[in-house]
């Protein structure tokens, strides 16, 4: 796997994690054990995503910018594999 499908696969693994207790707080909302794994995975899934972003772009469109640099860059079909 090259370094870029290894940081998706950890941001989507977090993020997944994450989600899942999120849906789980929905039914329990005062369950504290379940809360600080939350911010658990989120403060594991921070880094992640600024290093991949960092490297290689958004995530996700942010509405807040108005720089589309993104559109310059290749897309996913003409990129080089990573070496």
């Amino acid at each position: 796997m090259t370094k870029r499908q290894i940081l998706l696969r950890k941001i989507s693994t977090y993020a997944f994690a994450m989600l899942d207790l999120q849906m789980f707080l929905d039914t329990h909302p005062n369950d504290e054990k379940t809360l600080m794994r939350v911010e658990k995975f989120k403060a594991m899934l921070k880094p992640l995503v600024e290093e991949y972003e960092r490297e290689y772009g958004p995530l996700m469109k942010s509405s807040d910018t108005t720089n589309w640099s993104w559109v310059n860059s290749p897309w996913p079909w003409e990129a080089e594999e990573d070496k």
